[in-house]
């Protein structure tokens, strides 16, 4: 549609099955740094063939167990990789299925690197994992509540200057945690569009 965020692909990434084509090892536990990075490269790989703007879905739900080494291949380094000026794709990254097993090594990595991420917690509810000030997750969270949001949105929802909102929005999307539409302003939760493709 012409007022939207333009043409967004979703890929689902179900880890334990991707770990099963990749390397050889226990499929429900992602544990080794050789094991993420095989991991990673795959993903990278599929995502560069897309050729869009993508919305990446890392599905944990099968996985038993992540350990610190394979969390910091598969989610930090997969994370810096597209918020390089040279990535090879307009990705964009939602967790799915995280337990509490997971999130502690996950919240660990983003937290070394100083990144951040949308977790899906339940179908249409999102939450911020990792390092964020607590402007952005005011800002984010107006984007999440809305849906997609503008800076005179989030101007008013926080009592904010509409030039300080319109910088807040910018960081997000430079974080990769909401996406900026084409041509119209808005910015999109990334909950919201996953739960529009599904």
């Amino acid at each position: 549609m012409s007022d939207g965020p333009g043409h967004v692909v979703p890929f689902r990434f179900e880890l334990s099955s991707l770990v099963e084509r990749s390397v050889a090892s226990l499929y429900s536990h992602l544990v080794t740094r050789p094991t993420g990075q095989a991991l990673r490269l795959g993903i990278e790989s599929q995502i560069g063939e897309i050729g869009s703007t993508c919305l990446s879905v890392l599905d944990f739900a099968q996985v038993a167990f992540v350990d610190y080494s394979c969390a910091d291949e598969t989610v930090a380094k997969l994370i810096q990789r597209f918020l390089a000026d040279d990535r090879p794709a307009d990705a964009y990254f939602v967790v799915r299925g995280m337990a509490e097993h997971h999130r502690e090594p996950i919240d660990a990595v983003l937290e070394r690197h100083g990144l951040a991420l949308v977790a899906e917690t339940e179908p249409g509810t999102g939450m911020l994992l990792g390092v964020v000030s607590e402007a952005e997750r005011a800002a984010w969270s107006v984007v999440e509540r809305l849906g997609r949001a503008d800076s005179t949105d989030v101007a008013g929802a926080l009592g904010i200057p509409v030039a300080e909102a319109a910088g807040l929005l910018g960081s997000l999307v430079r974080r990769r945690i909401a996406l900026r539409g084409r041509r119209n302003g808005y910015h999109y939760s990334l909950i919201s569009l996953l739960a529009a493709t599904s």
